[in-house]
């Protein structure tokens, strides 16, 4: 079966700055490059990777890119732009979709004072740029603070296609599926939306958690997202606040074992495949 982690980071605290680390996140405030992540990626089978955006910045692009070129197994990268200029936001996505393997961007909107930042017009009319080029706009840990807003863009910017990270970050440590369920459900009835099941274990109980734990969550987002829309990633190296990357993977297999073949496929990597377009080979592992 086809395996894809749709996301993890990759930061380099001597080439770029993440302005977000620092002693509160201890555990991770360190480098962390392709060469501790590939042997793990081969120890549990992971074929391709999608890595992500840890700052906003063009030096954490540029640093993922030029990674990325030398490192087939990363199938895909999600940069940044500054979505307050919708006029540099159309240069730099000229600039980097001739990169092969630029698939869209992300802006840490979680970090922003202002709740509504993402509802700006000028953020706005940047996002109407970004569906013009045909990327993905992805947004992170998007609840309670942001969730509710993905309609009101996707009402704004119809044609915007959506990936939710993290599954919004569900309220797992507290048990609570409301209003986490209403709102999630809302941005599924766009057909331009999709999901990952990553980044849970941070949702939880960092000490104590397990697939149980997670299993409401991700029964609810198949419900809403179907299988097809639904995509597995491990969040390195910030899931190792709460566990490890083996234990996410297992315990992610343990909440999809029960699910039917044609749903794990999908979820595990054909989600990833096609929606960031990796153009792997039939037959890989």
């Amino acid at each position: 079966m086809l395996k894809i982690d749709a996301h993890h980071h990759f930061w380099n605290l001597n080439e770029v700055a993440y302005p977000w680390l620092g002693p509160r996140f201890e555990a991770i405030n360190r480098t962390f490059e392709a060469a501790d992540l590939e042997p793990i990626l081969k120890e549990v089978g992971i074929a391709r990777t999608v890595v992500v955006q840890a700052a906003d910045s063009y030096e954490d692009t540029a640093y993922m890119l030029k990674v990325s070129d030398t490192h087939e197994w990363i199938g895909a990268v999600i940069g940044w732009v500054n979505l307050l200029d919708p006029d540099e936001t159309a240069r730099r996505l000229e600039m980097y979709t001739r990169h092969p393997k630029f698939r869209g961007i992300r802006h840490l909107i979680h970090n922003e004072p202002d709740a509504e930042w993402i509802l700006q017009p000028r953020v706005i009319e940047s996002l109407k740029v970004v569906a013009k080029f045909g990327v993905l706009f992805e947004v992170p840990d998007a609840y309670p603070r942001h969730l509710k807003q993905v309609p009101t863009i996707l009402e704004r910017v119809s044609d915007l296609k959506v990936v939710i990270d993290h599954l919004a970050k569900p309220p797992i440590r507290a048990r609570q599926m409301a209003d986490w369920d209403s709102q999630l459900k809302a941005v599924a009835t766009s057909k331009t939306t999709w999901a990952k099941v990553s980044g849970l274990n941070t949702a939880a109980d960092h000490a104590n958690w397990a697939a149980a734990d997670l299993m409401p969550y991700v029964d609810f987002a198949l419900q809403c997202f179907s299988a097809d829309r639904l995509m597995f990633g491990s969040d390195w190296p910030v899931c190792l606040l709460a566990g490890d990357y083996r234990k996410v993977f297992q315990e992610s297999a343990a909440v999809l074992e029960r699910y039917s073949q044609a749903e794990r496929e999908a979820i595990w990597g054909k989600t990833a495949a096609r929606i960031y377009n990796l153009n792997i080979k039939e037959g890989t592992t």
